[in-house]
């Protein structure tokens, strides 16, 4: 039987983006599939987190960022524009968001159509890639939901109808992430263990491995 683990996940997060490859690779390689359970950002969700944030906290992040996607080889530029509107001059983060809540419904639509790995790895590489200005605008995203696998009209259409529906699920996401051992992303939840961050894939992995993972 196939061995399963709940992905917690964020489009604002650029570690995010850094580890669904491997997690791509692992399915196809072996015999484990990841529920995806997209989640909002802290930005969203808590945002008064960064206002308590040590200056070293934010100077840090740029560095590592930028540093981590050229070790793992990933084409990688902050996101033109942010998924998070943010105000620069006060560091703050307006109620109103044109773009977080939208592609984190879609990315629980896509996982509902089973294709929610797929359709991470699509749009995460349109948003932080660095290739494609301007990713709200135009066909981008409706591209990526189709190199998915995915019926970009369905999309369109159900994300709007079922919205209410959409979001309640995010927050239950949210509500089963922190029972799940950490409120960061990305977290993958594995036979009650939590491994929060890119950088524990490798821990992640060498866990299936004890519990009997399988190559296909």
């Amino acid at each position: 039987m196939s061995l399963t683990y709940d992905l917690y996940w964020s489009f604002r997060s650029p570690y995010s983006y850094m580890i669904v490859q491997r997690l791509i690779d692992l399915e196809r390689e072996f015999d484990v599939r990841g529920v995806v359970r997209p989640v909002y950002p802290l930005a969203v969700r808590t945002p008064e987190f960064f206002e308590t944030r040590d200056p070293l906290w934010f100077s840090y992040f740029m560095v590592d960022i930028h540093r981590e996607a050229a070790f793992l080889g990933l084409p990688f530029r902050w996101p033109r524009p942010d998924p998070v509107k943010m105000d620069f001059a006060t560091r703050t983060y307006p109620k109103e968001q044109p773009y977080i809540h939208r592609l984190t419904r879609l990315g629980v639509l896509a996982a509902e159509r089973g294709k929610g790995l797929a359709y991470l790895d699509e749009v995460s590489r349109v948003i932080w890639s660095g290739e494609v200005e301007n990713w709200p605008e135009g066909d981008h995203l409706d591209k990526a939901a189709a190199w998915a696998g995915l019926d970009p009209a369905d999309l369109n259409t159900t994300v709007e109808a079922e919205a209410d529906r959409l979001h309640a699920l995010v927050e239950a996401n949210q509500v089963a992430q922190r029972a799940a051992g950490h409120y960061g992303v990305p977290m993958i939840a594995f036979n009650g263990e939590p491994f929060f961050g890119q950088d524990r894939f490798d821990q992640f992995k060498w866990r299936l491995e004890q519990q009997g993972l399988t190559r296909r």
